[in-house]
């Protein structure tokens, strides 16, 4: 009930930002200020205000009904004539206002759909989103501060207007069909985040991904403590529990609240823009073969070299600083944005 709320209040917004809108609007304000002069001018003249209202309404709307009292006096004359060229003006403002809306929306939604089509079958190195919940939601936000291209998936239009007015790449569609996934560009894409609410369809995703063959890196959440084995067997490569992230965050707070600081202002970008980095270790990096306290990476950037990923999957944390980086080792590094800048300078692979 409260997204629905949201879309419509974003619904809103948007159409009121457009400009044959608030023409309508102001429109109909016209014909309420002709209709209200015109029944006043003739409560003025001594008639009823049912008589004042009926002859407003067949003078501006131009149906030529006989008048309810004979038109004798000059007043009475000037008074409708008067009525007769404002009402014109403003139901013509209205009309002509109106049918701009309908136009104006019309060209917008084609030229929206071919310039979405266009960026769909250009982007690249994206990740697709799949499922705008609350989880989707906040996945998008993080990745759109960062500047992370992401496409989203979701099988209902109810927040087409929330993603157009922030600018959101999306597609309609059961992301379970091969040609929803494609159409969002799963070829080009790096990760694909499914974040439905439903294990099973979560599970059926990763199936028809890995099925589909694309080696991209797959990212799936999971509500039932029995749903992150069979993720794993369907091809995730990773599964997140919100529910138990958030129980293991309220004992970290509990148990270890500076830590959990720490890590915060680390993984966030803060104001003292502290970041993390990974540097995988090629052929021609200039770290390849070296060892840290031979590259003396600290001195020379600033920046810190939290943990070494091997190549074979082990983890060493704090890292030995007298063994060689081998080819498919990654590195973890810790520092502000400037000095990881002054690493990627110093060290930049050819």
């Amino acid at each position: 009930m409260h997204e629905e709320r949201r879309s419509l209040v974003q619904i809103a917004k948007l159409f009121w930002k457009r400009d044959s809108t608030r023409r309508i609007a102001y429109g109909f304000s016209a014909i309420h200020v002709v209709v209200l002069y015109g029944v006043i001018g003739y409560l003025a003249l001594g008639w009823s205000l049912s008589d004042s209202l009926y002859q407003v309404i067949i003078t501006i709307s131009g149906v030529g009904f006989t008048e309810v009292h004979p038109l004798i006096s000059n007043v009475e004359r000037f008074h409708t004539c008067l009525l007769i060229g404002m009402g014109i003006l403003a139901v013509a403002f209205t009309l002509g206002s109106f049918v701009q809306f309908l136009a104006e929306g019309e060209i917008q939604k084609y030229v929206g759909q071919q310039r979405m089509h266009q960026h769909l079958q250009t982007v690249s190195g994206h990740t697709i989103i799949v499922g705008y919940g609350r989880v989707g939601a906040t996945v998008c936000e993080e990745l759109a501060a960062v500047g992370q291209p992401f496409v989203i998936v979701d099988v209902s239009p109810i927040h087409v207007a929330e993603f157009q007015l922030k600018g959101y790449l999306h597609v309609i569609g059961d992301a379970s069909e091969d040609k929803i996934l494609l159409e969002a560009g799963l070829d080009r894409a790096v990760a694909l985040v499914s974040v439905m609410p439903d294990d099973a369809k979560n599970v059926f995703i990763a199936l028809t991904v890995r099925q589909m063959g694309y080696g991209l890196t797959l990212i799936a959440r999971a509500e039932q403590p029995s749903t992150p084995k069979k993720l794993r067997q369907a091809g995730a490569d990773h599964v997140v529990m919100p529910a138990g992230i958030g129980a293991h965050r309220i004992v970290s707070l509990i148990t270890n609240p500076k830590a959990v600081e720490f890590a915060e202002l680390v993984t966030k970008r803060s104001s003292l823009r502290i970041e993390m980095d990974e540097i995988l270790m090629v052929a021609k990096h200039p770290l390849t073969g070296c060892t840290l306290r031979a590259a003396n990476i600290g001195h020379r950037t600033g920046v810190i070299v939290v943990a070494i990923k091997r190549a074979d999957g082990e983890f060493e944390f704090p890292p030995n600083g007298d063994e060689q980086l081998e080819i498919g080792d990654t590195i973890v590094i810790l520092g502000r944005r400037d000095n990881i800048e002054m690493f990627q300078k110093t060290f930049a692979a050819p």
